[in-house]
């Protein structure tokens, strides 16, 4: 996996998932579709791992094992998806899941680059003029490369540490630990709460059409939902579970799941009709997750530009008041 994701791998890991499932879903098999694929790749640096693929695709693997064996270059989440659909028969629409899954995250990071534009120029400028006067009387460039330099420098290396910080490559405790910081957060931890769910339910559903046993598809669900917080209540339930407690009970029980997943999920365990309610959960949280998402990334640039101007405004009052009280005292001397 890259040492950064951006939008542009995100939105190259949807278009390689789209060519994917629209030839999959044509009748063409696995193996011509990824031949097909390397020819023309979303980008060069999927040739290397996509032959890799196909090599062992002909040792006799499946795609999800060859993918597992290849080491780190797609998450846990997709290849549980991509070995569920294998087992249904279903791995065209698991592609085409992954597909929007990643064309969404594409969106919404790209929306959020864009509407912090300008308050990252307006900082710098900021950054830069400031000093510039007393640059420009006494010529100091080692004292202006301080004040400027001086403070971006630091600033970088704290945002480039958060974005590696919130990388999903990291071990699980770490992740377990990031989660825990930002699930108080208004609103974004409530979104990445839901992303969570919504994983976990597309997870279920293609574990259970695949013919999995329901608590082994909970367990690997519950990790392929990237929540440390989700696997470990699903885990705990493990005894229980094999004692003879259904899922539904122990959701009940655990009372760390959202009101409307155990409602909807006893109702569907209870029907018979569990795999069309997995659905509906997915749709709904995966809609909740990204509407948040877009909350964020709308109104964080927002508040960050606001924050910038306040801090001019209040640098531009403190010289004017500064310079007139100069202007004060010398006229009572």
């Amino acid at each position: 996996m890259p040492f950064l994701v951006t939008p542009g791998q995100l939105a190259q890991r949807a278009e390689f998932y789209y060519q994917l499932g629209q030839m999959t879903s044509a009748g063409i098999g696995l193996v011509d579709a990824l031949n097909q694929i390397q020819k023309n790749p979303p980008t060069r640096s999927y040739r290397q791992p996509i032959q890799r693929v196909l090599r062992e695709l002909s040792e006799g693997y499946t795609l999800s094992e060859s993918l597992q064996r290849i080491g780190p270059w797609l998450p846990d989440f997709d290849i549980t998806l991509i070995g569920a659909g294998e087992q249904s028969g279903r791995i065209d629409q698991c592609f085409h899941l992954l597909s929007d899954h990643y064309q969404d995250r594409a969106r919404m990071i790209k929306q959020m680059i864009a509407d912090l534009a300008y308050p990252v120029f307006l900082f710098h400028f900021f950054v830069f003029i400031t000093p510039f006067p007393e640059f420009f009387k006494d010529g100091n460039v080692s004292a202006y490369l301080l004040k400027t330099f001086g403070v971006l420098v630091p600033l970088y290396a704290v945002v480039v540490l958060l974005l590696l910080a919130v990388q999903s490559r990291h071990g699980e405790r770490w992740r377990g630990w990031i989660e825990a910081v930002l699930h108080p957060i208004p609103v974004l931890g409530n979104a990445r709460r839901c992303l969570a769910l919504a994983r976990l339910a597309a997870a279920l559903e293609a574990l259970l059409s695949a013919g999995v046993t329901i608590i082994e598809a909970w367990d690997i669900a519950a990790a392929a939902s990237s929540s440390p917080a989700l696997r470990r209540i699903v885990l705990g339930w493990r005894p229980k579970l094999n004692a003879g407690q259904t899922p539904a009970e122990a959701l009940n029980a655990s009372g760390k799941f959202p009101d409307l997943f155990v409602s909807q999920y006893t109702a569907g365990e209870i029907s018979g009709r569990l795999d069309e309610v997995l659905r509906r959960l997915h749709g709904y949280y995966q809609d909740e997750g990204s509407r948040k998402i877009r909350a964020v990334a709308k109104w964080v640039p927002t508040f960050i530009y606001l924050i910038i101007v306040l801090v001019i405004a209040w640098r531009i009052i403190s010289f004017y008041v500064g310079y007139f009280g100069q202007i004060n005292s010398a006229l009572t001397m």
